[in-house]
């Protein structure tokens, strides 16, 4: 791969997982039938792409790692929830804006929990996020939609932080592509079993949805941003990728009328600054 279909796969891996949220309100069911659906396509998605395109180029995990994939994959299904509960109780904008704060919870929870320096750099990062977050809530009031919505994002964002650095501690060494495989399938068998009954109720269209969200915005955009890594640095990656929230806006104006006020227009521009800043800063 060039380093000019490496940029083109990474922006189409953005905004695939940017369509996230869209999907996720497109389809009228449950954020559990949703976490469920998206898990089955997704195990189905990342078995090709890893049979096709991926062959396996990482060691055999041992016990201890197939425990910590499994666990990942509990948080995976539990950011999937708190996500998609989101997106339903405040819309596509506020939710794709609170999850962002994801960085911030990474740079704190890695200097805890790894014992690693956090730099002034880093602070001042956290600092603009908690500030974009109080300026994309209107009003903060329990009883209003659009803070519950964004308390729900912003614990998806958690959940996603403590995920990513799971993954540090335990995917060395495996080939990502089968990491991401078994928590997938992790996801399925934990949440499959409670979302079953909700599933024969689920229309049609709405299984395209599901099915749009496991195939194209799990399995094909991570397999993408994978094999863009191979290429380009992770922190270019990390750029690109903080367009997501960009994506997710534009098209949830589009298709849902979600018209973002200034003020939370101000918010996700301090939060998407705040992540260029912290790529531009890694080394």
């Amino acid at each position: 791969m060039t380093e000019r279909k490496a940029l083109l796969a990474i922006h189409l891996g953005a905004l695939l997982f940017g369509l996230s949220g869209i999907f996720g309100k497109l389809a009228q069911t449950t954020p559990l039938a949703i976490v469920a659906g998206r898990a089955l396509f997704a195990v189905a998605a990342l078995a090709l792409f890893a049979q096709l395109f991926a062959p396996s180029r990482g060691n055999r995990p041992t016990v201890r790692q197939l425990g910590l994939l499994a666990l990942g994959g509990l948080l995976l299904g539990s950011h999937w929830m708190t996500f998609f509960e989101a997106v339903k109780v405040s819309g596509v904008a506020i939710a794709t804006l609170g999850f962002a704060s994801f960085p911030a919870f990474t740079v704190l929870l890695e200097g805890l929990l790894f014992r690693e320096r956090t730099r002034p750099s880093e602070y001042l990062m956290v600092t603009l996020v908690c500030i974009g977050l109080v300026l994309v809530t209107p009003t903060f009031d329990l009883g209003s939609e659009a803070t519950i919505g964004l308390l729900w994002a912003v614990l998806s964002g958690l959940l996603f932080a403590l995920l990513s650095l799971l993954n540090r501690a335990s995917t060395r060494g495996l080939d990502p592509v089968q990491a991401a495989l078994c928590q997938n399938l992790t996801v399925l068998l934990c949440f499959m079993p409670f979302a079953w009954p909700l599933l024969p109720s689920v229309a049609l269209l709405d299984w395209l949805w599901l099915a749009m969200l496991g195939v194209f915005c799990t399995g094909l955009a991570h397999s993408l941003f994978v094999a863009s890594l191979r290429v380009l640095k992770a922190r270019t990656a990390a750029v690109i990728f903080a367009l997501e929230p960009v994506y997710g806006i534009v098209f949830a104006w589009w298709l849902f009328h979600e018209i973002p006020t200034l003020r939370m227009l101000a918010g996700g521009a301090l939060i998407i600054l705040a992540i260029f800043y912290s790529a531009r800063m890694a080394r």
